[in-house]
């Protein structure tokens, strides 16, 4: 597999002072839950930390993420090679082609750390239906993430797959995309996962709503309050303040971000 090659950018974000061995084991567990909450099916999914400037611990292709092992783990790359000595019932293991993806969330977000990638259900048939999530509706998505803005659609596994996320994945921690699944990004692959169960209860509410027939937004002055605490704590990062503005009418908050 062929990239072009990225090197760490200074000021990159890395892990907490962990072993790889408690990073394997948390990405395990994630994986586990992806699993049995069903935002994964068979070998769908990709779960990544960033363990030093230019290496990433990935999970494998092929495996069902309820039953991964913390060796059936990979170190990579910028160029997704597996990087040190390979031996055993492990030479064999390689990433997925879904890994350009979080390495594009890594060469963009210098700040993160994981990258989580699931096919949670509810948001990838909204995205289908056309029914976006980048609306002020709950007021905890608002103070936690902002918006859940959807991606245009691309092929999965391809480099256009990859880029997709461009424009949005530097200003928005959760992303929908399209037809396909969802991309989180965190200070930890537990982090990053917690935003994927924001993600999708979120659009489970959603699609309640659609079924009751009912659709009532925030009134403005609300979300404003919201957008004001994401401001004054310096979370209102890149588009957000006019996003906000284009999709909820809150157009006079500063942006502090």
């Amino acid at each position: 597999m062929s990239l072009i090659r990225h090197t760490g950018a200074p000021g990159a974000a890395l892990p907490h002072r962990r072993g790889e061995s408690e990073w394997r084991q948390e990405i395990v567990h994630v994986c586990e839950l992806m699993w049995r909450k069903d935002y994964v099916a068979a070998s769908d999914g990709n779960v990544s930390v960033r363990l030093g400037p230019d290496r990433f611990l990935v999970t494998a292709s092929g495996f069902s993420k309820g039953f991964i092992r913390p060796e059936q783990l990979l170190v990579i790359d910028w160029d997704a090679n597996p990087v040190g000595t390979r031996y055993g019932p492990t030479r064999d293991l390689r990433p997925s082609s879904e890994i350009l993806l979080h390495l594009e969330a890594y060469r963009r977000r210098p700040d993160i750390a994981s990258v989580v990638h699931a096919h949670p259900p509810t948001a990838v048939a909204l995205s289908i239906a056309g029914i976006s999530l980048a609306r002020c509706l709950l007021p905890e998505v608002v103070m936690t993430l902002g918006l859940i803005p959807t991606t245009a659609y691309a092929t999965p596994s391809s480099i256009e797959g990859a880029q997709v996320i461009a424009g949005l994945i530097e200003s928005y921690d959760a992303l929908i995309l399209r037809r396909h699944g969802s991309v989180t990004v965190g200070a930890s692959a537990w982090d990053a996962y917690l935003k994927l169960e924001k993600l999708e209860h979120t659009a489970r509410i959603t699609k309640m709503l659609i079924e009751l027939g009912g659709d009532a937004p925030l009134p403005p002055e609300e979300t404003a309050k919201l957008v004001e605490w994401r401001a004054a704590r310096g979370q209102l990062r890149g588009s957000q303040a006019e996003d906000i503005c284009e999709a909820c009418g809150v157009c006079h908050i500063s942006h502090r971000g």
